[in-house]
This record gives structure tokens, C-alpha cells and sequence, in this order.
């Protein structure tokens, strides 16, 4: 089997396990929590996406990694991590927390989808061995981030219940 086969199996099927495991334990427990608790808990992780910048460190990539993938990949993790921190850091101001949510999730899967396409284009596949030490993250780090991605989108819309609703406007209320 050529490498370019066995990348590709591999990132079909690091999507698996993880759908599994939100399926039975993450989506519930989300779904449990009020929205900002949920949120945060996707920004948290996300936070750790400025570990993205190692894919433009010589030496831990292969030299023949395509520059152009290397540094959208890089960057846009690296923006999307840092929206990630502004949510967090700005969790006691709603509407900025709100506007920061929406947008590392917006970068973030963007990022994600377009580095999909872009590494289709430049032949990331028969190329995977130059990610070298970075291989594990479009493996098992990016299938995580993207499930999270599709989750906040669909906690960001789905109604609220009445309870939460009254709750809402009882902490505004009180905040105002």
C-alpha cells in the first residue's frame, strides 16, 4: 500500500473514534452544560492551536514539505488559537465573548476545510512523510477540532430551553 493511500485512510478514520466518543460521552456532556460553559469548554481546546506554527519549523517538518500549505496551516491555526484565548479571556463580557466565539469558530473551521483542499492540490498525500513529527495532528488532533467546530455551530443555534431563556434574562437583569 503507498503512503499516499495509507495518509489517506488514515485521516477518513481518525474521524471514527472521535465521532464515537462525542456520540456516547462529549455531546451529551455539552449539551448538559448552559451555552457559555459549552462554549468555553470547545474554546479551551482550541486554545492549543498555536501549536499549529510547528509545521514552519525546519526540522521538525521535512524540507520538501510545500511552503504554501506549511504556512496557511500555520497561520490560520495560529489566528484561530488566539480567538480561541480572546473568548476565554473575555468570558465576563458577553457580547465580546459572543463575538469571539463565533469568529475562532468561523477562522477555525475555514482553516481547517481549506487545508483540506490546499493539501489535496499540493499532493499532500504522497508527501506525508514530510510532516514528520507533525503527521499525528491532521491524524488525531485535526478530526477533534473539527467535530468541535460543527458542534459550537449547532449549540450557537439550537433553541433554549425556557429555563435557560428565563435565566438569561434574569442575569442581564441583574448585570444591568
Amino acid at each position: 500500500m503507498s503512503p499516499a493511500t495509507i495518509f489517506r485512510i488514515h485521516l477518513v478514520l481518525g474521524y471514527v473514534p472521535w465521532l464515537l466518543c462525542f456520540g456516547a460521552y462529549v455531546l451529551p456532556w455539552l449539551k448538559s452544560l448552559d451555552r457559555v460553559e459549552a462554549q468555553r469548554a470547545i474554546a479551551t481546546l482550541h486554545s492549543f492551536r498555536f501549536f499549529g506554527l510547528v509545521f514552519i519549523i525546519p526540522g521538525v517538518v521535512g524540507s520538501n514539505l510545500p511552503d504554501g500549505f506549511a504556512a496557511f496551516a500555520a497561520y490560520g491555526d495560529f489566528a484561530t488559537g488566539a480567538l480561541a484565548m480572546l473568548a476565554l479571556l473575555t468570558i465576563r463580557i458577553p457580547r465580546l465573548f459572543w463575538l469571539f466565539v463565533v469568529a475562532f469558530n468561523l477562522v477555525g473551521a475555514a482553516d481547517i476545510i481549506v487545508d483540506y483542499y490546499h493539501g489535496n492540490q499540493v499532493g499532500l498525500p504522497a508527501l506525508a512523510g514530510e510532516l514528520g513529527a507533525t503527521y499525528a495532528i491532521p491524524i488525531l488532533y485535526v478530526p477533534v477540532l473539527m467535530i468541535t467546530h460543527v458542534v459550537a455551530f449547532y449549540l450557537l443555534v439550537r433553541p433554549q430551553p425556557q429555563t435557560a431563556r428565563a435565566l438569561a434574562r434574569e442575569t442581564a437583569a441583574s448585570l444591568a
